[in-house]
């Protein structure tokens, strides 16, 4: 299958082709899974992308400052997993509708992508999902101090992948980082993204 002309405009159509495609193979939702022999915590969040009239955005959440994990940061509707939830989609559906309302019946589940380590201990299976507005959002309060919504065309264009190096704790540390409009979009947030991209543009088998 021939690559769109430019990452940037990835379309809705190319994206349920894409995770499709990764069913059919028999293989992993996205990137080859590297992480399976890692520990962690388990959790997923949902990667929703939003319909929107000019096309589709991506809906992230900037967490208040005084979690105690990843706190002011910018992030995906998401976290830990429950006894109760029966797989990754169940939690990142139950997680969007706790934090800012995104109902289970306004998600179309697409597929996965590889899991992600973080550097606080959680392995993160990221849920891909087409989601239907009206929205009607109802952020909780305790977690979420705002969300916004950048195109994903922005998002899926490598020119706007950066990748930066930072002391943090005390440690050097390199990550990926996506400013856009005053939002600092860094760390397992633009990791997961930049998965997205990889998955999306890889050649098919």
């Amino acid at each position: 299958m021939a690559l769109p002309g430019r990452a940037a405009q990835v379309s809705e159509s190319w994206i349920r082709r894409r995770f499709a495609e990764a069913v059919a193979d028999d293989g992993p939702s996205g990137d080859a899974d590297v992480t399976l022999t890692l520990s962690g915590t388990p959790a997923s969040v949902l990667v929703p992308l939003v319909r929107r009239e000019h096309g589709l955005t991506v809906l992230l959440t900037q967490r208040t400052a005084h979690l105690a994990d990843h706190a002011g940061q910018v992030a995906f509707p998401g976290g830990r997993a429950e006894e109760s939830d029966t797989g990754p989609e169940a939690t990142a559906l139950r997680e969007a509708e706790e934090e800012v309302g995104i109902r289970s019946d306004q998600v179309e589940i697409l597929g996965r992508l590889s899991r992600y380590r973080t550097g606080s201990g959680f392995l993160v299976t990221p849920v891909v999902g087409i989601v239907t507005p009206p929205l009607n959002l109802r952020l909780d309060d305790f977690e979420v101090a705002d969300v916004f919504e950048p195109p994903l065309s922005f998002l899926m264009d490598p020119a706007n992948h950066q990748y930066e190096t930072a002391e943090l704790r005390g440690e050097q540390r390199q990550f990926y980082s996506m400013p856009w409009e005053g939002y600092y979009i860094w760390g397992a947030t633009a990791g997961m993204l930049v998965g997205l991209y990889r998955f999306l543009m890889a050649e098919s088998g």
